[in-house]
């Protein structure tokens, strides 16, 4: 059995899988309705550099800064979670409106407030203040967080944070931005979203694509945003917002509208040369199925 089928990320892919065929089966029609009996995050269609469907709340605590939904599981739903790592010297707050947008599509994000977050400590303890929360019946968080479904991300330091964050068990899939070089991914059994920027001078390209080649045991698939610098994902994320939306939609709550911008024969990033100036999908990645209809 190939080293990336790792019986976590294989029961969410069968789980995915399970969601398209009753997406397929339920018809035109019928998406609403089926949102609305299962609890589940509302579709946005593909417009992932939107804002989502949630009113955003920012709680900024002594430890960790939380970008939630308002009104968290107002239609039944549980949200998933995304622990975060700033780049060196950053604060949470440089990045705000970047984890607003995740937050506004019903992620709940857990993000260290620390601006030295290379080992992970304080990203891999947000989970562990949520799962605190998630059973405390006098928390707003009570049985409204999923924690089956967890991603780690960051930029910069930040982002060899998010491959590191990943060797705790409870993730699921990681998103490192620029990601800086301390880290080994060969510890690490999640799929995974590399993203470089093209004119990156801090974190050059071909550093990020020699951490995607040593990612040959998991799914991975490697970006390079065009014209992008390295500050050019802090803020609202500039053109890392909505590829990393669709992947964290995909992979945490099951969209299978974002399916297709990443697998398939006929991936919609594969062809974007609008956006990508370097793409790249390893073998573990070219075995993920494409969108069914």
């Amino acid at each position: 059995m190939p080293r990336f089928l790792s019986p976590r990320w294989g029961r969410a892919l069968c789980a995915l899988l399970l969601a398209a065929l009753t997406a397929v089966c339920a018809g035109p029609g019928t998406a609403g309705a089926t949102e609305a009996a299962t609890g589940r995050i509302p579709s946005v269609g593909t417009a992932w550099d939107q804002p989502g469907p949630y009113e955003v709340t920012v709680d900024i605590e002594a430890v960790h800064t939380f970008y939630h939904p308002k009104d968290m599981g107002q239609r039944g739903e549980l949200h998933p979670v995304v622990i975060w790592g700033n780049g060196t010297g950053a604060v949470p707050g440089i990045y705000s409106s970047l984890l607003r947008h995740w937050a506004s599509h019903g992620i709940i994000v857990a993000a260290a407030n620390t601006p030295t977050s290379n080992f992970a400590l304080s990203m891999r303890a947000g989970i562990d203040v949520l799962e605190h929360r998630n059973a405390d019946s006098s928390s707003p968080y009570y049985r409204k967080v999923d924690l089956e479904h967890i991603a780690s991300a960051g930029h910069s330091q930040g982002g060899a944070a998010a491959v590191n964050a990943a060797l705790d068990p409870r993730v699921d899939t990681a998103v490192p931005i620029q990601p800086g070089p301390l880290t080994d991914p060969d510890l690490m059994d999640e799929p995974v979203f590399y993203l470089a920027g093209e004119r990156d001078h801090i974190v050059w390209p071909a550093l990020v694509k020699a951490l995607y080649r040593d990612s040959s045991h998991v799914p991975a698939v490697y970006g390079e945003v065009r014209g992008a610098g390295h500050l050019s994902s802090i803020g609202d994320g500039g053109d890392f917002r909505a590829p990393t939306t669709a992947w964290l939609r995909f992979w945490l709550m099951g969209d299978e509208n974002a399916r297709g911008m990443f697998f398939g024969p006929g991936c919609a990033y594969c062809t974007d040369t609008s956006l990508w100036s370097g793409w790249d999908r390893n073998g573990g990645a070219l075995q993920i199925p494409g969108p069914t209809a």
